[in-house]
């Protein structure tokens, strides 16, 4: 019982830790999305979201996954408590990153002219692609800084690390935008990619770490492991970026740019202002699941665990925005997004199932096994992009929202049975009652929001979000004394 309500209060602390950061970041974020809404519009965003997805799917083809199968390997190597082997890990990584790093910005540079063709359907673009070759180099250096820290479990130098990088790179670009508009795009992506090296390599530094000599035939025998299982990561992610990459230019061939603009900004709402969550709870998450990945049981508890704690945390979030997503969209864009409400609140309700599907899914990466993970990946990118292009073409904007809700039902159910079948999991019965708890205050709330007034709405909607927080609260309370916790850090 004790073991258990440690591990209960080390995912509230880690999930604390960066969720303030998180919430540092969603300032940072607004402040972003507010200045390039006003300064560039739906059609800057619509550019940027098309040059950042493009980048990335080259990215996910020559970057080998060295950012979750180095973070296993290092989780695992520090577990073993072996100096030179925690050593020899790190050395192997760095020479790793480098090496793919550099690949990525070779392709980038040869592949640019197609690169322009493809997302843009002209060769204008092809000297801005090739400036930009240099960040999947930069990008990946950073990569091998982050892995280092979460690997390690530094989880205090991570989250100071992430807030430093978010506020340089709004400080850089934000004046780029205000100064040239859209032409600035390009560099401020450049230099905002060199800010964050910077700012990460600074506090990796901080680790005091010593490295191994690592011969470069030696860096490929031991990391064999890390690049197997990285190169499948890498094709997942790739499918899952293409994926992306043909919803977005099949609705900039259909609608245009400036909804491949709504688009953007619709699940930058749903993924970063409500999905940061998960992001506070994977920094920690997967490292201490990588460490137990050998004993079933405890894979299932730990698992267990972070569903619970993530339901509570997000079900208050999800109604939040649910009940007042048209404030939300002209506080953090302008009156210009309303058209991306229909779509969010269908998206969001998404979350719930995601929150499963996460936690659940982890334990393919973890387990090792590389044709699990991507076969399941592979099959849930497959219907995704068919609800995507169905959803876009019968319902528009809001059929996206439709879509992601469809397709995270349909993942979960799959992820769920698969990982029950190959790795005996086990949904515990009170984690089942809590989601049906949750989902079903999610439902009513946004059967208000899509049926009521907007003053009706927020008056018999505001006491049901303060309601669902109190319960929350109250259970993760239960769980963890974080009453007094809280209380204790005050007296101090």
């Amino acid at each position: 019982m004790k073991e258990s309500k440690s591990s209960y209060k080390e995912i509230v602390k880690a999930t604390s830790i960066f969720g303030g950061v998180q919430l540092l970041n969603i300032v940072i974020q607004l402040l972003r999305s507010k200045g390039v809404a006003v300064l560039l519009g739906p059609t800057g965003i619509g550019l940027m979201g098309l040059f950042n997805s493009t980048l990335s799917l080259v990215a996910s083809a020559t970057n080998f996954g060295l950012a979750s199968s180095a973070v296993r390997s290092i989780s695992e190597s520090n577990n073993s408590q072996n100096n030179f082997e925690i050593k020899e890990t790190i050395s192997v990584v760095r020479k790793l990153i480098w090496i793919t790093g550099t690949f990525g910005f070779v392709v980038t540079i040869i592949l640019s002219p197609l690169l322009s063709n493809l997302t843009f359907g002209n060769y204008d673009y092809t000297l801005p692609f090739v400036a930009l070759s240099i960040t999947l180099l930069v990008n990946q250096i950073t990569v091998g800084q982050l892995v280092l820290m979460q690997g390690l479990r530094e989880i205090t130098l991570l989250a100071k690390a992430g807030i430093y990088s978010s506020v340089l790179g709004l400080v850089i670009s934000l004046p780029l935008y205000y100064l040239f508009g859209t032409d600035s795009i390009v560099p401020a992506i450049i230099l905002s990619s060199f800010a964050a090296l910077i700012v990460q390599y600074y506090f990796a530094r901080k680790l005091n770490f010593t490295t191994a000599a690592v011969s470069l035939k030696l860096a490929f025998q031991k990391g064999r492991p890390m690049l197997k299982l990285g190169f499948i990561l890498s094709l997942s992610s790739f499918i899952t970026i293409g994926t992306s990459y043909i919803v977005r230019i099949y609705i900039s061939n259909i609608g245009g740019i400036a909804e491949v603009g709504f688009y953007n900004a619709g699940f930058a709402i749903i993924n970063t202002y409500v999905g940061m969550v998960f992001s506070a709870m994977l920094t920690d998450y997967y490292p201490r699941l990588a460490e137990v990945n050998k004993d079933q049981n405890k894979c299932n508890e730990l698992i267990n665990q972070q569903i619970e704690i993530a339901v509570y945390i997000l079900s208050p979030l999800i109604c939040i925005f649910l009940i007042f997503i048209n404030w939300i969209v002209i506080a953090l864009y302008s009156s210009k997004f309303l058209p991306i409400t229909d779509m969010i609140h269908w998206g969001i309700m998404a979350i719930y199932f995601q929150s499963l599907s996460w936690a659940i899914g982890l334990l393919l990466l973890v387990k090792g096994n590389s044709r699990h993970y991507f076969w399941n990946e592979f099959i849930a990118n497959l219907y995704l992009l068919g609800l995507n292009v169905l959803g876009y073409y019968y319902f528009g904007l809001k059929g996206l929202g439709i879509s992601f809700l469809i397709g995270y039902i349909l993942h979960f159910l799959q992820i769920y049975f698969f990982a029950k079948k190959c790795y005996g999991f086990k949904l515990e019965r009170n984690n089942i009652q809590t989601f049906i708890i949750n989902l079903s205050v999610g439902i009513l709330c946004f059967v208000l929001s899509v049926r009521l007034g907007d003053q009706l709405v927020y008056l018999i909607g505001t006491p049901i979000i303060v309601a669902i927080t109190i319960f929350s609260f109250y259970k993760v309370n239960k769980r963890i004394g974080l009453l007094e916790i809280v209380k204790s850090k005050f007296k101090k």
